[in-house]
């Protein structure tokens, strides 16, 4: 390893689009990295070919730039450990099958899919590893000669990995501790294919992970069965010195009830599991994103980040910073986490209440423009600053907050049977006059002559309030009221008051 220094990776396979616990994955590999001055790389897995979807690897980069994990070398931004897509690597990875061949660690089999696929159906649980090896069509069981003539007919093959059976492996695993399998829950997994000249995941994985000097390997606890073939491929190449440090991350579960994340749950309840909204090439099918259902970035990331770590205090925000600074691989959990998509909902109003007005206005102010409103930037600044604290989205604000710029086009039927009473309009007609003849129209004079006026009237407070917030909002909500007409002005609330009492009369 060069100088000790810590390389981490986030392998994605462009199959389609990134799924939420990669996004947690490559979340953890980041902070993890910074926080041992390291680097981070990003490398894609496509060497399944028959997999690989349009349009996904491109999913992937954006996902990361709008989610603001910056990658240290790799696909689109380079490094001296190049290529960093595997498709581009086959040379590579021949050299290692010719070696693990020569070295007697794997064998060629010719056993065809519908071969396999009688002997499954023939064999219970059937694997093939040194039990059935000896009964299927591999150089193992034919002579030299029959292999090489199918070699020269260009007959298609697989080389697998030679399993020896009762070898117990250790992973030394950072939050699991030591993990131990026998090797015979390991099958010869396939390591290479003739018929696209490509390695399997397997073989790739290690291969790249050695080369790249890639000092720890962070990932799902999914890929954890697939620890002790890993491992066994690192001793077969020479490489054990130098493998890396395994840490598998806890499942992301479903919200309620038991198994992991699925999209069929966020489909059901009605979140995202996806960064970014994805069309799906094929059918066309559209799945939410949390950009495009308003998230913003940051509230995502420390969402995910307490998703099977905790920092050990009762904190819950935290800047990207902050968590480079406290994540400990150490603290994470070995069960779990239940994917709270509530909370995340809850983080989102977080982060919306801590951006400034003027930041949260530059999203609304598109919103605002497109219902045909030319509103001058300061006075939608003015109107976020009184209403952001009643939102979870910037795309909520709208239908909250339309009153500020639009006239109410009818009023709330049940409001107007509970609050517009039978003196409403006389007294509303009187308040227009009030307000009319103010030449300062602050909120706090309006608040001082009006409060006067209903006292001198002996008028229940609540009545007028009631009306007046009917009349100018439409329904009856909102932010105070001198606040309301202090922002719409002497001359707009007036205009509303007297049309509120012609059609309600």
């Amino acid at each position: 390893m060069s100088e000790n220094k810590v390389r981490v990776r986030f392998a994605p396979s462009p199959t389609g689009p990134l799924h939420i616990g990669g996004v947690r994955t490559a979340l953890y590999n980041y902070l993890f990295a910074k926080q041992n001055g390291g680097s981070l790389v990003l490398r894609i897995e496509d060497t399944d070919s028959s997999r690989l979807v349009p349009g996904a690897e491109e999913y992937i980069l954006e996902s990361f730039r709008w989610l603001g994990i910056k990658f240290d070398e790799g696909v689109s931004i380079g490094g001296n450990y190049g290529p960093y897509r595997q498709s581009e690597r086959r040379k590579i990875y021949k050299r290692y099958v010719q070696q693990l061949l020569e070295d007697g660690k794997a064998y060629i089999a010719f056993d065809t899919p519908a071969e396999l696929e009688a002997k499954r159906a023939e064999t219970p649980n059937f694997q093939y590893d040194a039990n059935t090896r000896g009964t299927m069509r591999n150089s193992l069981t034919m002579s030299r000669e029959e292999v090489d003539e199918l070699l020269d007919d260009g007959t298609q093959y697989v080389v697998r990995f030679k399993v020896e059976p009762g070898v117990e492996v250790h992973i030394d695993d950072i939050i699991r501790g030591d993990v131990k399998f026998m090797s015979d829950v390991v099958d010869d997994k396939v390591l290479y294919k003739s018929a696209d000249e490509l390695p399997t995941y397997h073989l790739a994985n290690i291969v790249d992970d050695h080369l790249m000097e890639i000092t720890h390997v962070i990932r799902g606890e999914e890929w954890l069965p697939s620890s002790p073939l890993h491992v066994l491929l690192y001793q077969a190449l020479g490489w054990a010195d130098t493998m890396p440090r395994f840490a598998h991350l806890p499942l992301l579960l479903k919200p309620e009830g038991k198994g992991k994340l699925s999209k069929r749950d966020g489909d059901r309840l009605g979140f995202p599991v996806f960064p970014l909204q994805w069309t799906d090439p094929k059918t066309g099918e559209v799945s939410a994103g949390y950009r495009e259902n308003g998230y913003f970035p940051e509230a995502i990331i420390n969402f995910l980040a307490l998703l099977g770590w905790n920092p050990g205090t009762d904190q819950e925000v935290f800047s990207l910073d902050k968590l480079v600074r406290l994540f400990d691989l150490n603290k994470c959990s070995k069960s779990g986490a239940r994917f709270d998509y509530k909370k995340c909902i809850w983080f989102n109003h977080e982060y919306m209440l801590n951006k400034s007005n003027e930041e949260v206005a530059g999203l609304f102010a598109p919103i605002v423009a497109g219902h045909g409103v030319d509103e001058p930037f300061e006075r939608i600044v003015t109107v976020v600053g009184m209403m952001k604290d009643r939102v979870d989205f910037v795309k909520e604000l709208w239908p909250l907050c339309s009153f500020f710029f639009l006239p109410p086009a009818e009023y709330d039927e049940k409001t107007v049977r509970k609050r517009w009473k039978e003196n409403s309009a006389e007294v509303m007609a009187e308040l227009a006059q009030l307000l009319e003849s103010l030449d300062d129209f602050s909120i706090e004079n309006q608040e001082h002559e009006v409060m006067a006026w209903v006292e001198k009237k002996e008028y229940k407070l609540g009545d007028v309030m009631n009306a007046f917030r009917l009349a100018l909002v439409g329904i009856g909500k909102g932010p105070g009221m001198f606040d309301i007409s202090s922002f719409l002005g002497k001359e707009e609330t007036v205009r509303r008051l007297r049309r509120a009492i012609d059609v309600l009369k």
